[in-house]
């Protein structure tokens, strides 16, 4: 007579079951940002200690640069001496040698007027053949010496005044481009030597000692922003299709007073086989998804990779 009662409470413990949050077992993970110079160089100065904690922008370490500086220094010359030539250029000649050249320019034009003075009065005398032909020949010859003289220095004060030609000064123009090209380059090889944290976060590791020669491209630190701090678990097969990117889920860690939230960020398209630390009596799936999700803001800050997690959804 108490049969059906007991089938009623199996039932409806079975149901009750169906509910319940599907448990997933997991750990963290973190994207590692690892700060390199694009330059080699022996380490100079190590800023920071593994452990601490910096805001973006700290300095992080130094290369020895003394090579850099000196270069940035000589590009730096180089520069405003193409600059002075360009400059020098655009301004033509200089007041003391336009003054010289207007003083010859005065000079010629008063020996011309006397030159056609003398001419007239050549010319009156030939003509009633008081003169012979060659005293004629000479004052018109003087005439026109002078005259092209006077044409030739109002020329050159024309293009004195005028600075250098066009081509000259394009060609000034494009040294000065390539002068600021190498300073830039040179700034840029000075700055590289010197790394700061590109985002805050904790300094998970130090790679190189003070002293030690750093080969080109190298990390010196790695960085871990609390923002890429994930908890990576695995989900059977059976369960996976009704797991979506964006799904919020419930990570317990142990010596937490109540689970983070997380949203699902990835699932891998590959199963995999169930790493035998995943082995209990309750998850005996031989085929697993691995599934990422991740925290939003500082949630995981404290946390660390290889943290053990318990997932549920």
């Amino acid at each position: 007579m108490r049969f059906p009662a007991v089938l009623t409470l199996a039932i409806l413990l079975a149901g009750c079951a169906r509910h319940a949050p599907a448990g997933y077992q997991g750990y963290f993970e973190g994207e590692f940002v690892y700060v390199a110079s694009p330059l080699a160089g022996r380490l100079e100065t190590l800023a920071v200690a593994k452990g601490a904690r910096v805001e973006a922008g700290a300095a992080l370490f130094t290369l020895e640069r003394s090579a850099e500086l000196s270069a940035q220094r000589e590009a730096a010359e180089q520069l405003r001496s193409a600059q002075a030539r360009l400059e020098d250029l655009k301004k033509g000649s200089r007041p003391t040698e336009l003054a010289s050249l207007a003083a010859r320019l005065g000079q010629a034009r008063a020996a011309a007027e006397l030159s056609q003075l003398d001419f007239t009065r050549q010319q009156a005398l030939f003509k009633d053949r008081t003169i012979p032909q060659s005293d004629y020949d000479h004052a018109r010859l003087a005439l026109e010496q002078n005259v092209r003289a006077v044409d030739e220095l109002t020329s050159q004060l024309e293009t004195a005044g005028l600075g250098g030609r066009t081509d000259a000064v394009a060609a000034a123009v494009a040294d000065v481009s390539a002068a600021a090209a190498a300073k830039e380059r040179a700034d840029w090889n000075v700055e590289q030597k010197t790394q700061v944290a590109p985002r805050a976060g904790l300094v998970y590791d130090t790679l190189y000692r003070e002293g030690e020669f750093v080969v080109l491209g190298n990390p010196v630190v790695a960085l871990l922003p609390p923002e890429n701090l994930k908890v990576r678990f695995f989900v059977p097969e059976a369960e996976f299709a009704a797991i979506k990117a964006g799904d919020q889920v419930h990570v317990g860690v142990t010596g937490l007073p109540a689970p983070l939230e997380a949203r699902v960020s990835y699932l891998s398209p590959q199963p995999e086989y169930t790493p035998p630390i995943l082995y209990n009596r309750d998850n005996r799936a031989k085929l697993v998804f691995m599934v990422e999700a991740m925290f939003d803001g500082n949630a995981a800050r404290d946390l660390h990779p290889g943290q053990p997690a318990d997932v549920t959804r």
